[in-house]
């Protein structure tokens, strides 16, 4: 079920679509979904995450309510209980979606080269760019200002927002959503210098460099990066091509805004990876892994399948399957507490060090020694 926020539902048609039932008058109709505080009348549905919530039912001027089970309440409509809320959530907000703004065809102000393939159904919105050799498919998307580069390949059913930049000879997976301002293809960033640079001596001194790096030379990226089915990329995010070969970025796997993804990185399927990530050239990441926000990943370190990265980690080495990572730098999860707890308890143990030391003093004293 998908309609604009401005279209009725009955609450039976909501509870069927939830896999639920009414508790109270299912042929009410509501037209909008809105936060639990801000209902103004019958014509409204409010969704309540936990039983904390409970106490709105009592007051609120709604019509009706998605609630976990076990909540009652009397609406002018009625109740309808789910086991698992927060996955209701996402049908309802499918339910009472409001799509893109997205006139079919081509709007005058593009620029389609006469070599490019557009499928049935696309929409091209005002400035946007469509290189020459390029293949849009069926009912996708690209609002204004999207360029698409040379040769690259666009699924069916995608979509792609304001200012997007995919690069020439990308190829992306059907129904992908691509918000506004990410970068897919850019150059990676590598570059050499003649014999050893000043990063590479830092990683075996401890003090001070002395190798200057004179000459910097870029090394050009002539792979691709390629998007699975259903990927999803944040605004403003990076995808770098890859050196030789592609950038690849599995089926289903879903990137938060200000992410970057370096060159020649492979991302599984199913993976989960928060705004402001670092993930560093040559990464390996498996299947249904979760990355919390400002972790950083060094280059060439793999993370296996179902792994889990706390917020803020700094991972440096690999992380084999399943493990939980934290801290900066990372260690698994329970060495990070115990990290952690020892250097809270470092200035207790200051105080009792100094205790100590007063003591021992007093002692030298008395025993006509002298002070330590």
């Amino acid at each position: 079920m998908t309609a604009s926020q401005d279209t009725a539902h009955t609450l039976q048609e909501i509870a069927d679509a939830l896999g639920a039932s009414v508790v109270g008058d299912g042929a009410h109709k509501v037209t909008r979904i809105v936060h639990p505080l801000q209902a103004e009348g019958p014509e409204d549905l409010i969704f309540l995450l936990d039983a904390n919530a409970a106490p709105i039912l009592e007051s609120t001027p709604a019509g009706g309510a998605v609630v976990p089970e076990g909540l009652d309440g009397t609406l002018a409509g009625g109740l309808i209980p789910v086991p698992d809320t927060r996955w209701a959530l996402a049908t309802l907000l499918d339910i009472f979606n409001k799509p893109v703004h997205a006139p079919a065809g081509v709007h005058p102000s593009a620029a389609v080269d006469a070599t490019a393939t557009l499928g049935e159904g696309v929409s091209v919105g005002p400035l946007a760019s469509i290189g020459p050799g390029a293949v849009i498919g069926a009912n996708t998307t690209l609002q204004n200002h999207v360029s698409v580069g040379a040769d690259a390949r666009v699924g069916a059913n995608c979509l792609l927002h304001a200012g997007v930049r995919v690069g020439e000879r990308v190829a992306m997976g059907d129904r992908c959503i691509i918000q506004a301002g990410a970068v897919i293809g850019a150059d990676g960033f590598s570059h050499v210098t003649p014999g050893r640079g000043s990063w590479e001596e830092a990683k075996t001194v401890m003090h001070e460099v002395t190798i200057q790096n004179t000459e910097i030379r870029r090394i050009n990226s002539i792979g691709t990066v390629i998007l699975g089915d259903d990927v999803e990329i944040g605004a403003n995010s990076c995808i770098d091509r890859a050196n030789l070969g592609a950038t690849m970025i599995g089926n289903n796997t879903r990137i938060d805004n200000l992410v970057q993804v370096a060159h020649n990185t492979r991302i599984g399927e199913n993976c989960l990876i928060s705004g402001q990530v670092g993930i560093s050239g040559s990464v390996v990441i498996g299947d249904r892994v979760v990355i919390a926000g400002g972790s950083g990943i060094a280059d060439h370190t793999k993370i296996g399948d179902d792994a889990v990265i706390a917020a803020g980690s700094g991972v440096w080495k690999d992380v084999p399957p399943r493990h939980i990572i934290a801290g900066f730098p990372a260690f698994k999860k329970a060495d990070t507490a115990v990290r952690e707890m020892n250097i809270a308890r470092i200035g207790r143990l200051l105080k009792d060090l100094e205790s100590v030391k007063k003591r021992l003093a007093a002692i030298e004293r008395k025993n006509g020694g002298t002070d330590s």
